[in-house]
């Protein structure tokens, strides 16, 4: 992947150590995948951004106790998932709030079926959908996924057996839906 060869350890060493134009640099090679990754846990462009943002500006702050610049990948990948997540639950409660608040049943956020890959990822509860973006889409190993979430290699794989499931099972209601044909 590109933004892999990118991030060169000494560049890396020399960000940590507090050279402006190499953080420039690791900032520019970190930017995509976790915007990325951003994207599909929070779903809406406008977000991403906003917690993008903030990822990066954490990421500068805290840079400099980044010990091995190996690590780099992982450690970024870590600070976008709490910032996610952060971002997730405060919107959650949000819009629990809300629902307290309104008297009508609403119009509902039930997304029309698409049979997209992507779209049925999105559909996952944002945990499985971290696991599967992180295993797949930014072609991390599960022990690289484990480390950027901060939970056991255990849940990761329980995680992604449930995402897994559900997307199979998206796919197998979308054969039927399409007459049993399947579609290129």
């Amino acid at each position: 992947m590109a933004e892999r060869s990118e991030l060169d350890g000494l560049v890396v060493a020399r960000a940590v150590a507090g050279d402006r134009q190499a953080l420039e640099g690791v900032l520019a090679a970190l930017q995509r995948p976790l915007y990325r990754y951003v994207s599909r846990l929070v779903m809406r462009r406008e977000i991403a951004e906003d917690v993008l943002q903030e990822v990066l500006f954490r990421i500068c702050k805290k840079i400099g106790w980044l010990h091995d610049p190996e690590l780099l990948r992982p450690w970024a990948f870590r600070i976008a998932s709490r910032e996610c997540f952060r971002h997730l639950r405060s919107e959650k409660r949000r819009n629990e709030e809300m629902l307290d608040l309104e008297t009508a049943a609403g119009d509902g956020v039930t997304p029309g079926w698409e049979p997209r890959l992507l779209d049925w990822i999105d559909a996952l509860s944002p945990a499985s959908r971290a696991v599967i973006t992180l295993h797949y889409l930014e072609e991390m190993s599960l022990d690289e996924v484990a480390a950027v979430l901060e939970i056991p290699p255990g849940t990761v794989k329980s995680r992604l057996a449930y995402g897994l499931a559900r997307l199979r099972k998206q796919a197998a209601g979308s054969l039927t839906n399409a007459g049993g044909g399947i579609q290129p």
